[in-house]
């Protein structure tokens, strides 16, 4: 394809005239840039006459997909909707199109290239339509062979966005195919430039349209969830993270609240395995430790969850779901972490078709010489987070910060009591009687006192100052910073927010003066009495009269309230100056109280807190004491037992070890009376009367049996001495490897009179399911302790269950206490449940059973110390879990879990 300057005459300007309507009329008429660029492509192609002609479209990656095409009779093939790589463009031909604009003309058959740039790349100016030939590269020979074409023009279309500064980018190519070679005018060539410069105004308004489009949606899904947010004292949290999910077109998500713990979720979630130790992931210690080290304002995105190190141990709570793109939220109030929203996107797969197989290695050193479509898979994708969902992020994060933050605030008040509600209502008295000084000082101070935020109240002040005095500008000037600290403004005018004020310009003097209530005011910066570095330093804010007015607090100068006239200079009225010198004094006050709240909320900040320390080290002092009492108590007990156990057991020893002897000592002297019998059958008279009187038969049949019973009972007392022995542990206070099993029965074995029954309790029924379990390392003695201390409470439970149904004659079944053993799966814990089927527990009663000092048993009958020991003895002392489940009418289960061999530090918490 050629160029030569031979026009075809007045038709063929027509037809470009024709053209350049049509496209102009298209883009006015239609938004649509797909439909803009379909009909683009068409109109070229039957302009130029063309066999195919196609706009190709770059991405951020540098390669390109042809979006819009239209082909002649199918003289060539379709090339839409394919991809090319990058490589298929050199880097160099794509800036000659950015920076010169530069059009290509190929004609294959002669191997020639014809360059015509736009404008020049050294001074930017634009050229004239001149064509530059040389030889044309014979890799792009191959390359537009292989597509059949003979001749080629391409024509930059560039993107620039005319509300930004910014240089323009290459945002695709206009480009013409032809099967056999053909000229071009250079008329051509301008029409198809003019159209070009056209599909990038269509290009601009429809990124102009889009982001209007987002804008508007992110301000509706805004506004959506700010009237759910807002809606005190029915807060919907809920609705307003459904609108969250669905606005970043996710497929759930969550919001967690710290300080209530409270957990809203919508749509797929994820759900932590068992081996993490816990059943909300935002509760999780890598989750806490994460979010301690983010920054308010801070929000975190990712397109794949599964890249992220430090989710590396969390990531095993999605494995189970789609879920891989994940946007963090955090919320913070005053930089105080109060939650989190968290959205979750799916993963999909998605399919790119190439034209050709992209061959990455062969890419730079021959063309491409095959375009038949190269479908490539990829999987596990997630749409990428794009800046617009960032801001609306964050758009989001104050309204839910201040929505939550509000909702706790709500129900602080609402706790509070008459006093402090009568206290407010009088202080609020007194502030709105101070603001009665005239109708238009009411009005502004009214405005002051809806914030006591500091920030916010100087705002109004200027706010509503440059409004009453119609100045151009109004400011404070605060005296600590030396600087403008807030401003307003009316016009285009320079804004002086932080600027300094010169030193040298305004020494102490000027200080003192405005302390004791000075009020100074300039008509005409250029004709007043002011120093030269003061009429400068004016001047060069642009001001030309300024009206200044002192703000005192007490005796003390903080700072200045000025009015800045910068269009014309001004005569400035007294009752301008009175109302500004007013407004000054309001000022003062309403700053005053800013600083008082600011005061008040940090004091009482304070004083919670300390009531909190004190609470924590109320609650200790009561467990030390709990543990001391109950220490004493049992080595008491324990030195008592094995006192007891010592004297009994001496005595019993010296009647066991004598009983054998007794035993065959009376064998002996029955065996011999045996032979009187048999040698002397005649016995004296006074002998047979006294073996009748004594019942000489029985006597011997019954003798060996009161031995044998004597040596049973022996036996007894030997096992329960043993038993109290082994339940004192005296000498087993420290940590070792023990039988349980042993533990608990001598327990039951100390217990066994109260196990019995009697006349008005028919006794318990005592039903053990030992598992296989090993020896294991704990203190002995205080796990005894604690199946004393279960097993009582559940034999007075089952004798107090038993009397109130004999009261109400009503059947009883038989009192019985279930104790099982078990080892965990891993052979690191152990666990021991131990119930009965008395009465059970209402809820109210059974959260508080491990409270030290709290008993529900008669005065006399208990202390409330026996179940608040144990608990700290399994978690404390032993590392464990120590848990009742009860129901009224069904019984209570104590369960009980140690580990086999402890950590080497128990950190305790409950």
């Amino acid at each position: 394809m050629t160029s030569t300057d031979k026009p075809n005459g007045l038709q063929q300007s027509l037809e470009q005239e024709s053209l350049l309507h049509r496209m102009i009329k298209q883009i006015r008429r239609s938004l649509d840039l797909q439909e803009i660029l379909t009909t683009t492509v068409t109109e070229v192609r039957s302009f130029l006459r063309a066999d195919r002609v196609k706009v190709y479209r770059f991405d951020t990656s540098g390669s390109g997909e042809v979006i819009a095409e239209s082909i002649h009779n199918e003289r060539l093939p379709s090339l839409l909707g394919l991809r090319f790589p990058v490589h298929d463009i050199p880097e160099a031909a794509r800036e000659m199109f950015l920076l010169a604009g530069q059009r290509s003309i190929v004609d294959v058959a002669n191997h020639k290239i014809g360059l015509s740039p736009l404008q020049s790349t050294e001074t930017g100016k634009h050229l004239q339509t001149n064509i530059y030939y040389r030889k044309v590269d014979p890799c792009h020979i191959q390359y537009l062979k292989a597509m059949g074409v003979q001749s080629s023009l391409v024509v930059p279309i560039l993107d620039s966005d005319p509300q930004q500064s910014a240089k323009p980018k290459l945002w695709g190519l206009l480009v013409s195919h032809q099967s056999k070679p053909r000229k071009i005018l250079k008329r051509e060539i301008k029409v198809l430039q003019q159209v070009a410069d056209q599909v990038a105004i269509a290009i601009a308004q429809s990124n102009l349209l889009t982001a209007a489009l987002t804008q508007q949606k992110q301000e509706a899904t805004i506004n959506r969830v700010t009237t759910l947010l807002h809606k005190l004292p029915t807060i919907q949290l809920q609705g307003a993270i459904e609108e969250v999910i669905t606005a970043f077109s996710g497929v759930g998500g969550r919001l967690y609240i710290e300080q209530s713990r409270e957990l809203y979720t919508w749509g797929d979630q994820p759900t932590l395995p068992y081996e993490l130790d816990s059943s909300i992931i935002e509760q999780h210690p890598t989750w806490q430790n994460w979010m301690t080290e983010c920054q308010p304002g801070n929000i975190w995105a990712t397109s794949d969850l599964y890249k992220e190190p430090h989710l590396r141990v969390l990531a095993l709570a999605f494995r189970s779901t789609q879920i891989r793109g994940l946007m963090v939220i955090p919320l913070h109030y005053r930089e105080q972490f109060i939650g989190v929203l968290s959205i979750f996107r799916a993963e999909f797969e998605t399919e790119i078709l190439w034209a050709g197989r992209c061959e990455q290695n062969r890419r730079q050193l021959l063309p491409q010489l095959s375009f038949e479509i190269w479908r490539e898979q990829k999987k596990g994708l997630a749409p990428e987070w794009k800046p617009e969902d960032m801001t609306l992020a964050q758009a989001l994060y104050d309204h839910f910060s201040m929505a939550i933050q509000q909702q706790q605030i709500y129900k602080e008040v609402q706790a509070l009591n008459a006093n402090l509600e009568l206290r407010v209502q009088e202080q609020t008295a007194e502030l709105e009687k101070s603001l009665l000084l005239t109708k238009v000082i009411k009005q502004i101070t009214e405005q002051i006192r809806r914030t006591l935020d500091l920030q916010t109240t100087l705002q109004t002040i200027v706010s509503e100052v440059r409004s009453l005095l119609n100045s151009d500008r109004v400011v404070i000037f605060q005296l600590n910073s030396k600087s403008v600290i807030v401003e307003e403004m009316n016009g285009n005018w320079q804004s002086v927010l932080g600027v300094n004020a010169p030193p040298e310009c305004f020494p102490n003097e000027h200080r003192d003066l405005y302390s004791q209530g000075r009020v100074r005011a300039i008509n005409n910066v250029s004709t007043d009495s002011l120093s030269d570095c003061h009429r400068e330093f004016l001047q060069s804010l642009q001001i030309q009269a300024n009206l200044t007015v002192p703000i005192n607090i007490g005796i003390e100068l903080w700072g200045l309230l000025i009015a800045h006239e910068c269009n014309t200079p001004r005569n400035w009225q007294d009752v301008e100056i009175d109302l500004l010198q007013q407004l000054g004094d309001q000022a003062a006050i309403a700053i005053q109280q800013a600083q008082l709240y600011e005061q008040t909320c940090k004091a009482e900040t304070e004083a919670r807190n300390k009531a909190g320390e004190l609470g924590q080290t109320l609650h200790k002092l009561q467990e030390t004491q709990t543990r001391l009492i109950q220490t004493e108590k049992m080595s008491g007990l324990g030195q008592l037992v094995a006192g007891i156990a010592h004297e009994i057991n001496n005595p019993v020893n010296f009647i066991y070890g004598n009983l054998c002897h007794a035993s065959d000592y009376i064998e002996q002297l029955l065996e011999i009376l045996r032979l009187y019998q048999l040698h002397y059958p005649d016995p004296h008279s006074e002998i047979s009367a006294a073996i009748e009187a004594v019942d000489f038969e029985f006597l011997v049949e019954d003798l060996p049996r009161i031995i044998t019973s004597m040596q049973v009972g022996s036996d007894r007392i030997r096992s329960i001495v043993l038993s109290l022995r082994n339940f004192s542990r005296l000498d087993e206070a420290e940590n070792k490897r023990v039988d349980l099993h042993e533990g608990i029965d001598n327990t039951l074995l100390i217990l066994q009179h109260q196990l019995k029954g009697n006349g008005k309790f028919p006794g318990i029924q005592v039903i053990k399911d030992y598992g296989n379990i090993p020896k294991v390392e704990c203190y002995a003695g205080q796990m005894n302790q604690v199946f004393m201390n279960i097993f009582s409470n559940a034999i007075d439970a089952l004798e107090m269950g038993t009397a109130e149904e004999d009261k109400e004659n009503k059947p009883s079944p038989v009192p019985t206490i279930r104790i099982s053993t078990k080892i965990s799966a891993d052979n690191s814990r152990l666990l021991i449940r131990i119930s009965d089927n008395g009465p059970g527990m209402i809820p109210e009663i059974k959260k508080r059973i491990f409270d030290p000092f709290y008993t529900t048993k008669p005065v006399g009958r208990g202390t409330g110390l026996g179940l608040a020991i144990s608990y700290q003895i399994i978690v404390e002392k032993h590392g464990g879990i120590m848990e009742c489940i009860s129901e009224p009418g069904i019984g209570t289960e104590f369960w009980i879990e140690i580990p086999v061999k402890p950590p080497a530090k128990i950190v305790y918490s409950r």
